[in-house]
């Protein structure tokens, strides 16, 4: 092989490297390895996203992630199980990790997200607001209030002053999508990021409580975390630009 040929082959294999890493950024310092990583059920869709941009950026690190409501996952954490990043959907159950001591150092608030009423396609049972959830006949699923979703259901329900009784109390919003999305109830009121995500599966009807009722979303390395430098990086990851893009298409604001 000649020199010319040499070079050329070298200089495709840099820029074949490059396009595989992110575009040439400079891996995270710290970054390789497993990271596990347990987030809440509504940051499925963006946090896969991220965690493919995250291994894209530094080859070597694979991202695995444990996706539930962050009540259960919370207790998971408490309870020994192995992980690295925390990402919850309130303040409240991060809150129970680190009165336990597992969080190392003090979690960091990088997205928030509001509730809507999901109702089939076209809206057919006409809801318009909280109160329609009361209306005899219509079949709602909630949350249940230990999980985040659940507590700012509650929450704008005392705003708007309805009172209503759910025939399902899921574990997290992605239990209460589905029951629309299988025609099992007539509404559930879900963030505005699952809405989203399953737009062509259900309606979203915004209701001005809502705003009374934002969660934050911390997120933290875990004390005991099997890869601390992996889940620090991919903390940074999370609060940089590129990821509050992905989490801003999703339709969550900035905190």
């Amino acid at each position: 092989m000649t020199r010319t040929v040499r070079s050329l082959v070298a200089v495709a294999a840099v820029a074949a490297l490059a396009s595989c890493s992110g575009g040439g950024a400079a891996p995270a310092d710290g970054a390789g390895g497993r990271v596990t990583v347990f987030a809440a059920a509504s940051l499925t869709e963006s946090f896969t996203r991220i965690g493919e941009d995250f291994e894209a950026a530094n080859p070597g690190t694979t991202v695995e992630f444990n996706f539930a409501g962050s009540s259960a996952l919370a207790t998971q954490i408490n309870q020994g199980a192995p992980a690295d990043v925390f990402a919850a959907a309130a303040p409240r159950n991060m809150a129970t990790v680190a009165d336990a001591g597992n969080a190392d150092g003090q979690p960091v608030v990088f997205a928030r997200n509001q509730l809507v009423v999901a109702v089939a396609p076209g809206n057919p049972r006409g809801v318009r607001g909280l109160t329609d959830l009361a209306r005899p006949g219509l079949k709602v699923a909630l949350c249940a209030e230990q999980v985040p979703c659940g507590a700012a259901a509650r929450t704008a329900l005392d705003a708007a002053s309805v009172t209503l009784t759910p025939v399902t109390l899921e574990q997290d919003v992605r239990g209460a999508l589905s029951k629309v999305t299988l025609g099992e109830v007539d509404a559930a009121l879900v963030y505005r990021t699952d809405a989203r995500a399953t737009a062509s599966d259900v309606t979203a009807v915004e209701f001005p409580e809502s705003a009374g009722a934002v969660n934050d979303y911390p997120v933290v390395v875990l004390a005991d975390a099997p890869n601390a430098a992996g889940g620090r990086a991919f903390v940074a990851y999370v609060r940089s630009e590129p990821a509050r893009a992905v989490l801003a298409e999703a339709g969550f604001q900035a905190p």
